[in-house]
């Protein structure tokens, strides 16, 4: 009987732990849930800010517009980044249409004549369409009509009683210098020519900001310019009225890219703020404080935090500020040039270090087989004939056209990678030139004396051929890492930085010292590494093959 009670009171005591065990059980699902809602939180909470590229065109307004776009997405605590004075509307609309850069500032007279010319595109939402068709969304106008104009110096303008743009044509002794653009532009010189029978022959390209020059100097009597330029007050310049209506409106605006609303949609309202506030009056103000007559010039980032700060539609609160980081100190000096330093020797270092691995192999082949090798200096022989500009659109056009690779989303066809392949490219010639004249000028009895010890061939390229070549490779060596320093400046047309930033940034600012910041680093870098290498020959190149002072 007590056994009895015992087992059913054990059956009692196990059916109690049961009991209390499923409940928790019973639970888990929901607390399951619980616990990915919760992770899934986390996670969010961590996610990385959205990324957004802003890139401007090679003129002070743009690169002041784009400041503004950049400083307001900042507030939303998105990673915003400027890639300034990228170059001109082609370069800009492909890095856009291909994912370089998600937004940047156009205008719409441009958009019609340049982007869509011969198309037919006429009128806002016709505008629309046609950019939606490739997937670029446009905002509202930002608040001022910044058309293209002639201007003539007011002096020469009353002399010859040229008020018009028709007047030019009893003037056919005057001489025209446009920009670049502008000399190749659907509303540009040739369309402009045909409108008015304008009667010119003395017409050159020349860059933007170097005309107002030209104008002031007399070597150019006529030019085009943007009616919001400050140059215009400075050099006391008469606006040729357009009767013919030749120049559509241009009215700014912002094109971005239509996935960023969906990956950033607080940034894309936060520089949409801009639609419709900035008049006429403050642009030209903005311009004036970023390229001064004379005093003290404003940064382009300065002149934009400025313009928010004071005006009470963009006032931000303390924690905007602090995403947008509006309260730090810009760059000195010092920083500019460490920062430029570094970006000029990533460049030259990796190009030059990728030449050095193709070029010897490729020298001793050119050396070795007499019909390859003339082919293969031909070939790099035309390569280097090549402008500089040439190959970097050349470059971006090709890496434009590179499908996806595995583990590759897309080629940058922007930045970096095609000013490192153009100097790679540029770097092959030297090297591979006298990788190929060392190996070629090595005395046949020595090479017969090698044969005749019987050493096989890779033994003798690596135990006396090479060794002999060495000062010539090393000095196609030297000759192109020269060559990469001068020409990485160029880089900073895609992109890339370097010396070349502030090159370029005193020419569109007009404004000498700017220059000198990169040329003379970019100097005496090439003076250095031509040092380095002297020193390295010392070391490498073998004591009896060194060349010997002169008595």
């Amino acid at each position: 009987m007590n056994h009895k009670t015992r087992r059913h009171g054990d059956k009692e005591t196990r059916s109690s732990d049961a009991s209390s065990i499923s409940l928790p059980v019973s639970l888990s699902p929901f607390l399951l849930v619980f616990l990915m809602i919760s992770s899934a939180r986390t996670l969010r909470a961590q996610d990385p800010p959205p990324r957004v590229v802003v890139g401007s065109k090679a003129f002070t307004e743009s690169v002041i517009l784009a400041e503004l776009a950049t400083q307001l997405a900042r507030r939303t605590g998105a990673e915003v980044v400027h890639r300034p004075e990228l170059g001109g509307t082609r370069l800009l609309w492909n890095a856009l249409r291909q994912g370089e850069i998600d937004v940047y500032p156009e205008y719409t007279g441009t958009i019609r004549q340049e982007i869509f010319a011969r198309q037919g595109v006429q009128g806002e939402e016709a505008i629309r369409q046609a950019l939606a068709d490739h997937g670029i969304l446009m905002s509202r106008p930002l608040g001022f009509n910044n058309t293209y104009a002639l201007g003539i110096r007011e002096s020469l303008a009353a002399r010859l009683d040229i008020r018009k743009i028709s007047d030019l044509r009893e003037h056919p002794e005057l001489k025209f210098g446009f920009s670049n653009e502008f000399m190749e532009r659907g509303d540009g010189w040739p369309s402009l020519r045909d409108r008015y029978q304008l009667p010119q022959k003395d017409v050159t390209g020349l860059e933007h900001a170097l005309a107002y020059r030209g104008l002031e100097n007399g070597s150019i009597a006529l030019t085009d310019l943007y009616s919001t330029d400050p140059e215009i007050r400075y050099y006391d310049l008469r606006i040729l009225e357009d009767d013919l209506s030749h120049f559509p409106r241009y009215h700014a605006v912002l094109l971005y890219r239509a996935d960023l609303a969906e990956r950033a949609p607080e940034a894309v309202a936060a520089f949409l703020q801009l639609e419709g506030r900035l008049p006429r009056a403050a642009i030209v103000e903005l311009n004036s404080r970023a390229k001064p007559r004379s005093g003290e010039r404003v940064t382009e980032s300065r002149v934009a935090a400025d313009f928010l700060k004071e005006n009470p539609f963009f006032q931000a609160t303390p924690q905007e500020n602090e995403k947008a980081a509006l309260t730090q100190p810009e760059e000195g000096f010092v920083e500019r040039l460490i920062k430029y330093t570094a970006q000029h020797l990533f460049l030259v270092a990796v190009s030059l270090s990728l030449a050095i691995l193709i070029s010897v192999p490729l020298g001793i082949v050119a050396a070795k087989r007499a019909r390859l090798g003339q082919g293969i200096l031909a070939v790099t022989g035309i390569i280097q004939t090549l402008p500089g500009l040439a190959l970097l659109v050349f470059i971006m056009a090709l890496l434009h056209l590179v499908p996806p690779l595995p583990f590759v989303h897309k080629l940058p066809a922007l930045g970096t990678l095609p000013a490192v392949i153009a100097l790679f490219l540029y770097s092959l010639l030297p090297i591979i030139r006298n990788t190929y004249t060392g190996l070629h000028d090595i005395p046949l009895s020595v090479r017969e004396s090698a044969e005749a010890l019987g050493l096989p061939a890779a033994a003798r390229l690596r135990l006396i051929e090479l060794p002999m070549a060495s000062r010539a490779i090393l000095a196609g060596i030297k000759t192109a890492a020269v060559i990469n320093v001068g020409t990485a400046t160029l880089g900073a047309l895609v992109g890339a930085g370097g010396y070349g930033q502030p090159i370029l940034t005193g020419i569109r600012l007009d404004d000498v010292g700017l220059i000198l910041q990169g040329a003379v680093p970019a100097a005496l870098l090439a003076l250095l590494i031509q040092g380095l290498f002297e020193a390295a020959e010392r070391k490498l190149v073998p004591k009896g093959l060194r060349l010997q002072p002169a008595e």
